[in-house]
Order: structure tokens, then C-alpha cells, then sequence
């Protein structure tokens, strides 16, 4: 796998700035192309043709054109060297052509932060979550918005340096969730980053007919910890320190506390990309998480990985299978 080219959406919010701190620090680390997008919203129904709306497209586009140019100008000055640096401007639903951009350039990752302006009061969240993150043709990285909820990152000068040293992986041991997991030792290695796997033990399940059953904690916590320890073994034996946490509890809010814990720098979760937001881990954790997590997220669907990859996660290190 190698990152080649990193796709940042921007609408130029001091939320969308910080997005672009994660952006920069992930092309410095794999010297990718990166391209800086913004959508000029425009929605379905509204004739683009008409002179009213030609005035105002123009003048959003000359509006774009100066604010990109003042990023490009920011990401000089964070002395990022040896990248490439595009901008763009498309016309439509950010979703859309947020999506439509990523696939027509073969991009390797999506940056995006979480919340903006324009309209939109989230980017990342509900249905245009559902949308980019379900269709996107390569992992997302989205990059929370309040400063509190920024871990990781120095002020340095006044510039903000994220840092992405100490990655926590939620693992359910399907077949998403180790992929996203193979994805992330390899994001690791060049950045010499460390991996917290975490697994959790719901407290108690139920029924179809709402009869308590026995508690998956109580039967299964060995049997967890054995595979988990496996996994972590031929990670560290693949050049990345590894360990590995279980926690009871539901998942969202074990995965939260943990992240907050540790804390982690940022996560990455699988997503099978159907039915809205996949069930990766636990039903609508990964929407969950990304509502309320304080570090960045990237969410993994079908990860590129070169011809001829080399799994460090192989069948006997994985253990029984899918859960």
C-alpha cells in the first residue's frame, strides 16, 4: 500500500483548518499530491444557466479562488516539503462531488473535518456522513471540530502539528474490522505510530423472545484475549508496537472512554459501506463514534493494497473466524 495522493474538502471554516493540519501531516509522512477541495453548493432545481444564478456562482467562485490561494499559502508556511499542491472548485452537493473528485483522481485518502459553514451544519454528519463515508472509493479521515476535542496536536510557533503517534483500533473480528486493521499497520510503520487493539464485551445480551442469556464476558473473555494477543504478536513481529485492551460495556461508549483513556491520537474503524453506515462493529457504532469522538477517525471500506501485499494479519494469526 503506499499513499500517493490525499484529497482535503475544505469550506475554508476554522474547522476545515484543522482538517488541514492532519492533511499536511499525512502527505509530509508518504510525500502524496495534495489536492485542496472546495464545493461551490448549488443544489438540484436551481438552474445554473439563469443570470441570477450565474452572478452568484461567479462570485462564490472568486471567493473560492482567493481563499484557496490563502491555504496554499498556510500549507507553505508549515514548511511541508516535498508535496505537491492543488487546488480545485466543483459546483453541486458537497457530498456528491466531494465523492465524484475522490474517484475521478484515484484518491488514496479523503480529509474532511466535521462540521462547517455554508449551510451545512455538519459535513461529516447524518445523511451526508452516510453518503461520503458508504461510497467514497478510498478511507476517510474525519477530523472532529472543537479545539478540546483536537488530541494529539502541539502549538508550535502558532502552528498547529498534529500528531498521529498512538492509533486505537476497535476489533469485533469481522471481516471489515480486520481489514481496516491490516490498513492500519501499514499506515503505521512509516509513521512509527503505536496500535492499541481494542475489543468489547457487551455486559449481557438477550433473546428473541427476552429471556436473559449468558453473558458473552463470562464465556468468551479468554478466547478474546488469546486471538487478541495472537494479532499483536505478528503485528509487533511486522515492525509496529502493539498491544491490546478488552473492555466491557456497550460499544460506543467503551470505545469513547477508551479513546479519551489511552488517549488515542486517532482511530480507524472498518465500514462495509451498505445500508447507510455498515455494521462494522456493533449497529451504528462507527456513526456514533464519529458524533462524539475526540480525535480523528478514519474509516476504512475495501482498502487498496498494491498487487502482491504481503498480510501481516494471516489466518493463523487471526485465529477462529469472523464473529
Amino acid at each position: 500500500m503506499s499513499i500517493e495522493h490525499i484529497l482535503l474538502a475544505t469550506d475554508f471554516s476554522r474547522q476545515a483548518e484543522r482538517a488541514e493540519a492532519y492533511a499536511c501531516e499525512l502527505a509530509a509522512v508518504w510525500g502524496a499530491k495534495l489536492t485542496v477541495l472546495t464545493v461551490l453548493e448549488f443544489g438540484p432545481g436551481l438552474n445554473p444557466e439563469s443570470p441570477v444564478a450565474q452572478l452568484y456562482l461567479n462570485e462564490l467562485s472568486r471567493q473560492a479562488q482567493d481563499a484557496l490561494e490563502t491555504v496554499r499559502m498556510r500549507i507553505a508556511a508549515r514548511g511541508v516539503r516535498g508535496v505537491v499542491v492543488e487546488t480545485q472548485i466543483a459546483r453541486g452537493l458537497p457530498s456528491k462531488e466531494i465523492v465524484a473528485t475522490a474517484e475521478a483522481q484515484r484518491t488514496d485518502c479523503l480529509v474532511v473535518g466535521t462540521a462547517g459553514k455554508s449551510g451545512l451544519e455538519h459535513v461529516l454528519l447524518g445523511s451526508t456522513a452516510e453518503r461520503v463515508i458508504r461510497t467514497a472509493p478510498c478511507p476517510v479521515l474525519a477530523v472532529p471540530t472543537k479545539r478540546a476535542h483536537f488530541r494529539g496536536s502541539a502549538e508550535q510557533g502558532g502552528e498547529m502539528r498534529p500528531s498521529l503517534k498512538k492509533m486505537m483500533i476497535p476489533v469485533d473480528f469481522s471481516d471489515c474490522s480486520l481489514d481496516a486493521l491490516e490498513y492500519g499497520v501499514v499506515m503505521a510503520r512509516p509513521m512509527g505510530a503505536s496500535m492499541t487493539l481494542l475489543h468489547v464485551l457487551e455486559p449481557v445480551s438477550y433473546g428473541l423472545d427476552f429471556t436473559l442469556v449468558s453473558s458473552p464476558a463470562r464465556q468468551r473473555r479468554a478466547v478474546i484475549e488469546r486471538r487478541l494477543a495472537d494479532i499483536a504478536q505478528a503485528i509487533r513481529a511486522g515492525g509496529v508496537s502493539c498491544d491490546f485492551m478488552v473492555r466491557g460495556g456497550l460499544p460506543n461508549d467503551s470505545i469513547l472512554e477508551a479513546a479519551k483513556s489511552l488517549p488515542a491520537d486517532w482511530l480507524v474503524m472498518g465500514t462495509h459501506g451498505r445500508r447507510g453506515l455498515a455494521h462494522a462493529m456493533y449497529g451504528s457504532v462507527v456513526e456514533f463514534v464519529l458524533r462524539q469522538s475526540p480525535c480523528p477517525i478514519l474509516t476504512v471500506r475495501s482498502p487498496k493494497f498494491r498487487p502482491g501485499h504481503r498480510r501481516v494479519l494471516t489466518t493463523s494469526s487471526v485465529g477462529e473466524g469472523s464473529s
